[in-house]
């Protein structure tokens, strides 16, 4: 449940910017997003290792 967790609160954190993005986006509107995300950003990055390690010692 961690990694499902997480993914739902980084999206819910990084939604305006998202849909800013979605609209125009710019190197420097996408660069802004992860300026001012940082730890939302690093939580989308580290998605798949993060489901791997869960998975892995699931079962």
């Amino acid at each position: 449940m961690l990694p499902v967790v997480l993914l739902v609160l980084a999206l819910i954190d990084l939604r305006v910017e998202l849909m800013l993005l979605w609209d125009h986006l710019t190197l420097t509107s996408l660069t802004a997003a992860v300026r001012s995300h940082l730890l939302a950003v690093a939580v989308l990055l580290s998605q798949p290792s993060l489901w791997y390690h869960y998975r892995r010692y699931r079962g």
